[in-house]
């Protein structure tokens, strides 16, 4: 069985028969763990793919929020977005250096404001060096253009919103993280974190959708098959979550693709509910 809804990944050969295509945009939307100290926006001069400009999370963000990178207001999204070359009629093919760990964020970044023709780069970076793709170090200047946005607020959850779930509403909700930190045997990468989970949250880490040599999306019986194991009822309302709603995007694709289009991601994530005293905790 093949995926429902195939347009939202693109593979290497694929990107590279259409790299040249004028309608198309290459971004990386590369982010690292805390704990990684690394720094994308650094790093994306001295490789990237040919032509690719670089999306931020950190920087495409409410800046008045002390949650990391969380959705900015509509007005930024359209300035920022604008200012990267990128329009309402483009096609988007996000990617990261990782395979697959960031590049759903920016994904689920377009469909939040409306932007559909959005799809990630299958494997990433490191499956298109491996197949002997270009890279580069030459910088990108884009021409500024206009993007309107046309917000999908289902697509997202605030903290009220899990907490009504929490409290026995109606919806599941699916956690990205390490089976470690679910269960609260691995710390946080950020400081002030409590460990554990929510209330009756399922952990599925996002790498469970991977396939673990090249990190691409398993294919859509493999997918099923492990929402079946985990008695994930598709005809629910999902939520997916992790640390700071990045990896949850991961799910939300890998959900995506198998026919499941609403699900929504909780933005303030375990940086939001760990870090408060009155939410309820389980190890």
């Amino acid at each position: 069985m093949s995926y429902l809804n195939p347009q939202a990944i693109v593979s290497t050969e694929w990107l590279a028969r259409n790299i040249n295509d004028p309608n198309l945009v290459v971004l990386d939307g590369t982010y690292h763990l805390p704990t990684a100290n690394r720094n994308a926006s650094e790093e994306f001069p001295q490789k990237h793919i040919e032509g690719a400009v670089f999306f931020d999370i950190d920087d495409i963000a409410d800046a008045d929020n002390s949650l990391p990178h969380m959705l900015p207001s509509d007005k930024v999204f359209s300035e920022k977005v604008g200012a990267l070359g990128i329009n309402n009629e483009m096609r988007i093919v996000v990617y990261d250096v990782y395979g697959m760990q960031s590049a759903a964020r920016t994904w689920w970044m377009f469909r939040f404001f409306g932007h559909e023709n959005v799809a990630v780069l299958d494997g990433g970076l490191p499956k298109w060096i491996k197949e002997g793709n270009q890279i580069s170090s030459n910088p990108v200047t884009p021409l500024p253009t206009t993007f309107v946005c046309n917000r999908q607020p289902q697509l997202a959850k605030n903290l009220n919103e899990i907490k009504e779930i929490v409290e026995g509403g109606k919806g599941q909700i699916i956690d990205a993280r390490s089976l470690g930190r679910f269960n609260g045997t691995e710390p946080e990468p950020r400081a002030g974190m409590r460990s554990g989970h929510m209330p009756g949250a399922i952990s599925l880490p996002f790498t469970e959708f991977l396939d673990p040599e090249s990190k691409t999306y398993i294919s859509s019986e493999k997918i099923n098959h492990v929402i079946e194991k985990l008695n994930i009822d598709l005809n629910q309302p999902i939520t997916t979550t992790c640390g700071s709603g990045v990896t949850a995007c991961a799910l939300s694709l890998g959900l995506f693709l198998i026919g499941k289009t609403d699900v929504a991601v909780y933005d303030g994530s375990w940086s939001e509910w760990g870090a408060l005293s009155d939410t309820s905790i389980v190890q």
